[in-house]
């Protein structure tokens, strides 16, 4: 907190040298007097109430088990309070406190900028010191595991891999009343349930992991209620599979009644107005830069023989609705593609081959560079697809794949995509389902923003060209 302070006043006495030295010339004040002291933003204003607005958004909250990407939000967010306030403040006893003068809006927005970055820099230094120790035996937090089954077992080896968090596994308690188990792991177990106190009282612990298989429900209130006597934090972990849990899972409270979301799409209030943004703002730019290259295109595949420019495919998107996918046509004629459908519903592969007879010599150039799906830079402007998400498949194998792929109509939770996780790693073409179905779910359950935003970067080296685009 004292670093946290210290940053927050050097970051205003460096936006003030910034605004009004390093930027005079770029923009010039209003003013002809630009003085420190009299246009400086107030570190007695600042630094109280972006202490105040960190406070609130829970910045001092303890983040062993949270990724260093949780405790950035919320600097950001801690910066954007703060600012908030302080401009709040000013404009308010501007005339009272500060003999009417007026504060550059461009100091405010640079000691924003200096603010959430320096903080950032500093947290993520710190945490990587803090890491070291922990690595050498120091700050570590010793915690009992109650249930030696497999979710005890997966409990402790998850806390060992990920032993950045400081949080140590001391020894294990038996899900059973009482047990004959000494060891498990390599770590000792101290006795069952009936012996919780006596074992308690005698370790020093600071925290529990409840770990109990699903059937042992019933015993968790009881379970709760013994370990309010213990100044220990508690964490239950749910006897779920994550297999089957391919979206990020979350708690909250309704009315008092505790919810467990283990099925809610990722993209909802700002993560979808965010990816709805990327769309937009990235199709619009790429279909300038690629309408030149596209309006050759669409003169060539003209040339290389009668039909459509353009075809339209009905696929599948977000929670199931269809739409028509627009591409460039490859193949000799239209009837090609119904022939493969019809050849589909008789039970006969329909995946285009190497040297397909079908595709057209242009068109094989199209397939290969996938240039002939920039159309679909259409369907993403239309919101029918997104730049980046599962590949959009026909509605008939979709139905036929959501029978024989437990957890395939998973993918429909998010949009359609240009390109993907699967993409950008080699899965194209006739490649393995299975893996292509893995990649595609983890991309739903680690859905982000700068998740899109790597996968774009990446699919500029590997999403194009593919030796299984045929």
């Amino acid at each position: 907190m004292a670093c946290d302070l210290a940053i927050i006043i050097a970051a205003a006495v460096l936006a003030y040298f910034l605004r009004f030295h390093a930027l005079v010339d770029i923009i010039p004040p209003k003013e002809s007097i630009t003085s420190f002291q009299v246009h400086a933003i107030p570190i007695l204003v600042v630094w109280p109430l972006m202490w105040l607005a960190a406070i609130s958004v829970g910045l001092y909250k303890p983040r062993r088990d949270q990724r260093f990407y949780h405790e950035a939000v919320a600097i950001i967010k801690a910066v954007l309070l703060g600012l908030g306030l302080t401009i709040a403040f000013l404009s308010l006893f501007q005339n009272l406190l500060f003999e009417g003068r007026h504060f550059s809006g461009w100091q405010f927005a640079v000691y924003g900028v200096i603010a959430a970055a320096m903080l950032i820099v500093w947290r993520f230094l710190f945490r990587i010191g803090v890491r070291a120790l922990r690595r050498r035996g120091w700050n570590l937090r010793h915690v009992a595991i109650i249930g030696t089954g497999r979710l005890g077992q997966v409990a402790y080896h998850t806390l060992s891999r990920n032993s950045w968090t400081g949080i140590k596994p001391a020894f294990f308690i038996s899900h059973h009343e009482t047990t004959a188990r000494t060891s498990c792991l390599d770590l000792p177990v101290r006795g069952g349930l009936a012996e919780l106190e006596t074992i308690l009282d005698a370790s020093s612990v600071t925290g529990v992991f409840i770990a109990m298989p699903g059937r042992m429900t019933q015993v968790l209130p009881d379970l709760l209620r013994r370990l309010e006597r213990y100044p220990v934090d508690v964490r239950v972990v749910p006897d779920m599979n994550p297999k089957f849990m391919p979206i990020n899972m979350s708690a909250h409270e309704l009315d008092g009644m505790p919810v467990l979301s283990v099925r809610e799409s990722p993209l909802s209030g700002w993560g979808r107005i965010t990816k709805r943004g990327l769309d937009l703002v990235g199709g619009a730019l790429l279909l300038l830069a690629f309408a030149v290259p596209m309006l050759v295109i669409g003169l060539l595949v003209r040339l290389s023989g009668p039909g459509a420019v353009m075809f339209r495919q009905e696929r599948m998107s977000l929670n199931g609705q269809r739409f028509n996918i627009f591409k460039f046509r490859t193949m000799i004629h239209v009837d090609a593609e119904r022939q493969a459908l019809a050849d589909l519903g008789k039970g006969t592969d329909a995946w285009t081959k190497p040297n397909d007879e079908r595709i057209t010599p242009f068109g094989r150039f199209l397939r290969r560079t996938s240039l002939d799906e920039l159309p679909q830079l259409l369907n993403v402007l239309l919101g029918e697809m997104s730049l980046v998400g599962p590949r959009p498949e026909r509605p008939e194998l979709i139905e036929k794949f959501r029978e024989d792929w437990r957890g395939y109509m998973l993918r429909q939770r998010v949009k359609a995509g240009m390109t993907g996780w699967a993409q950008v790693n080699g899965l194209r073409g006739d490649t393995s389902l299975r893996k292509r179905l893995q990649y595609d779910l983890f991309y739903v359950r680690n859905w982000s923003f700068t998740f899109d935003l790597r996968i774009l970067w990446l699919t500029m080296f590997r999403g194009f060209a593919h030796p299984n685009a045929y």
